[in-house]
């Protein structure tokens, strides 16, 4: 298993060498004479820009109407010239694998967008968007363009380029490596997995515990900031007493009362980043991607140059899949 895994990954890699060839490809099939080669190349720009399936590719039994790239209808997106200050704009809104929802409105390149005007002309709402394409067609242009490229390919080459240069983006650098920062850092590593969760829609329904604990939390959140202002109360009071008496115990106090403030303001820090990630994560499902989608070595990377444990990103059944990738990894791995 460790091998397929570590294959699917290497893969992915190699795409990171021709993307740039196989995109200016596609941009220049924009213009093509021919309509097939149009219809592939917006097809394309789709699966690589917004990490959608290819479509087609129905689960056993599966009489849902779902569809991907290539089965979109007419009636699954509406094009606006202008959207909230955007140009440009598709509106997408289907159901994709499992019954899942896309929903998204994307401000595509201009060519796109005149693309799209022409592919949906004379149209009704349940005809084919790209009726000169379907999946196999699309495979095999992918397997010509390289060896071993499929949709799912370009979804994990984007999911796991998209962590990396999220998790170098919103790491602080040059923060000290202690317990504390552990849990900023753990955010970070939470909000650039949330941003390739949104990427490949990996979405869920809210736990049904979410407003209890939620509530919980907020009575934490809510008496800590109680003790914080009495703390402030304290340290006003001591301070007065400083400059009427001005002696060594006076300001000994001053100093205790400061610590403490100080203590109180980084535990409520801590409880409003819990409540934050609480919130973000309510409707996105993280474990999708961290299991199928991204490199383990990004992370596991990451966890060595920054000091933290590895059991806080992937628990063991995570631990023991991704074997292969902590017995290989050092913290210079780039993807």
């Amino acid at each position: 298993q460790g091998e397929k895994d570590w294959q699917k990954y290497e893969v992915a890699r190699r795409l990171k060498d021709v993307v740039h060839k196989i995109r200016a490809q596609y941009q220049a099939d924009w213009k093509s004479k021919e309509m097939k080669k149009r219809q592939r190349a917006v097809a394309l720009y789709f699966i690589d820009k917004l990490a959608l399936r290819a479509g087609n590719e129905k689960e056993e039994g599966e009489t849902a109407d779902t569809v991907g790239c290539c089965s979109l209808r007419v009636e699954h997106i509406k094009l606006h010239h202008e959207l909230d200050g955007q140009e440009h704009v598709v509106e997408f809104d289907f159901l994709g694998k499992d019954s899942i929802r896309y929903y998204n409105k994307v401000s595509v390149e201009k060519p796109v967008f005149k693309n799209l005007q022409l592919f949906m002309r004379n149209k009704d709402p349940g005809d084919d968007l790209f009726d000169r394409l379907n999946t196999s067609i699309l495979n095999r242009h992918l397997q010509h363009l390289m060896k071993g490229l499929s949709a799912k390919v370009f979804r994990t080459y984007n999911a796991s380029i998209t962590l990396q240069e999220q998790l170098k983006a919103l790491t602080n650098g040059n923060s000290i490596p202690g317990e504390d920062n552990v849990a900023g850092k753990l955010l970070s590593y939470n909000r650039a997995n949330r941003a390739v969760a949104i990427l490949c829609n990996h979405q869920r329904s809210a736990p049904k515990t979410f407003e209890k604990s939620m509530q919980i939390l907020q009575t934490k959140i809510d008496a800590k900031k109680q003790q914080l202002a009495e703390a402030q109360l304290e340290l006003k009071k001591a301070e007065d007493e400083l400059k009427d008496k001005n002696d060594v115990k006076a300001e000994a106090n001053v100093q205790k009362k400061k610590k403490l403030l100080e203590r109180l303001a980084e535990q409520l820090a801590k409880l409003e980043v819990q409540a934050t990630d609480k919130e973000e994560n309510k409707q996105i499902a993280l474990g999708t991607s961290k299991l199928n989608y991204l490199d383990p070595r990004i992370t596991i990377a990451w966890c060595k140059k920054f000091g933290v444990p590895i059991e806080k990103v992937y628990n063991k059944t995570q631990r023991e899949k991704f074997a292969w990738a902590i017995d290989m990894t050092d913290e210079d791995f780039e993807f």
